[in-house]
């Protein structure tokens, strides 16, 4: 079971993928730097976790079975 479905239709084009780890990045960088380092280990480590599943285990034709 995966913590989130990028196998969507909706996270086929590049700058999506790259606008949704930016933003997951961005924030936790901001709750960091506003004092809140709970929000800020949370969301830097979605947003390690959507690049990994984004950029390295991605597959764009979205079918979920692993490739031979």
């Amino acid at each position: 079971m995966a913590l989130i479905n990028v196998q969507l239709p909706f996270f086929k084009p590049l700058w999506r993928r790259i606008a949704t780890v930016v933003i997951c990045l961005g924030w936790g960088t901001f709750e960091f730097v506003d004092g809140s380092p709970f929000w800020g280990v949370l969301f830097v480590g979605l947003g390690l976790i959507c690049a990994y599943e984004f950029f390295v285990a991605f597959n764009p034709d979205g079918d979920s079975k692993a490739q031979d």
